[in-house]
């Protein structure tokens, strides 16, 4: 999963793309404004991933699938958007390099269908690609100012509790097997209507905050307390998982670049500093314990899902700080992961954040 986030992130970032506009006859401009509006030019790939992931997080909240499948079905939406964003990269690169490479009336020449084979133009000077007029989708769907944009949100890293009268150094569970997810998707909205200084971001998000016990323990529900007690045999693996469902809400602060045109309002917070303060509130909806062991010589594996006492509504704090679409990111949990424990315990998350 890591691996396809990242070919996805470092792609996007990568790309330079615009589709040539057959009015324009200085090739020094053609290729300022392919720098200006890469962003738009990815935007079909990235939205059509997100109403992928949309529609399996439903499929997830349903019950129609596990939280296993779900996340193998976002690994190969994710991978296949990827391929396209490649695919569609060396076509329009293709592009690029014929304007770098010659004089600015040679794509006007009817050799220009040939040497890209899947571009050229139309009897009325628009751009073609994969047979369609490029030229009128973009003059029908073009908004001068647009102030909301949508992400997908992906962050994952180590997880822990913060437990009464006792220290991390001290903790439970252990520092480097206890790790958390979380994928989602936000809407970022600007505050003032000239400036992208201040913006608020909300959104929805599926997060898994595993805990994994030290000293061969595991959890064990005695009426209405739940309590890490050792286990019987040497565990192999012994790990507690809680999903969540929530609803983050940050305001995020940065420089972003402005770019105007007679057509469009843009400001783009590409390669930006950015910080979001914030929070989330949503509910529980599994606890599970797996367990890994051997007993009289068999390999023995539990997958427990039971209450576990955990809390039903789950709401706490969260902030992110970093450039561009990676963050280093943060989460409190204010709610306490036991209902009515002799002592609370409070997950705390630090991880990366990618907003694709």
């Amino acid at each position: 999963m890591r691996t396809v986030i990242m070919y996805v992130v470092l792609t996007t970032l990568t790309l330079s793309v615009h589709f040539l506009n057959a009015q324009d006859t200085d090739n020094s401009d053609r290729i300022e404004k392919l720098k200006q509006e890469k962003e738009e030019a990815v935007n079909s790939e990235k939205e059509d991933l997100k109403k992928e992931v949309e529609v399996i997080n439903e499929r997830l909240v349903k019950g129609e699938i596990t939280s296993e499948k779900a996340q193998q079905l976002k690994e190969a939406a994710a991978q296949k958007h990827a391929l396209n964003i490649e695919n569609r990269l060396a076509i329009i690169n293709n592009q690029i390099a014929l304007l770098e490479r010659n004089d600015s009336d040679y794509l006007t020449t009817d050799k220009t269908k040939l040497s890209i084979g899947l571009g050229g133009k139309d009897k009325d000077d628009g751009d073609i690609l994969f047979g369609i007029n490029l030229k009128n989708i973009k003059e029908t769907n073009i908004r001068y100012d647009r102030r909301t944009y949508s992400d997908l949100v992906v962050a994952f890293g180590l997880n822990n509790a913060i437990i009464d009268g006792q220290s991390l150094d001290d903790s439970d569970y252990k520092i480097a097997g206890s790790r958390f997810f979380e994928i989602g998707f936000a809407w970022k909205t600007r505050v003032f209507k000239k400036s992208n200084f201040m913006r608020i971001k909300y959104g929805i998000s599926y997060q898994s905050n595993g805990l994994k016990p030290t000293d061969n323990r595991y959890f064990v529900e005695n009426g209405d307390q739940t309590e890490l007690q050792e286990f019987r045999v040497e565990l192999d693996k012994s790990k507690f998982r809680m999903d969540n469902i929530v609803v983050p809400v940050h305001l995020e602060f940065g420089p972003s670049k402005r770019i105007e045109t007679e057509k469009k309002l843009r400001f783009s917070t590409h390669n930006k500093f950015r910080i979001g303060l914030g929070g989330y509130i949503g509910a529980n909806i599994s606890t599970r314990q797996k367990l890994k062991y051997k007993e009289n010589g068999d390999k023995i594996k539990d997958k427990i899902k039971r209450d576990y006492n955990t809390s039903d509504l789950i709401y706490g704090l969260s902030t992110y700080i970093g450039f561009g679409d990676m963050s280093l990111y943060a989460k409190y949990d204010l709610s306490p992961i036991f209902k009515n424990a002799l002592i609370d315990q409070n997950n705390v998350s630090l991880g990366l954040r990618f907003d694709l």
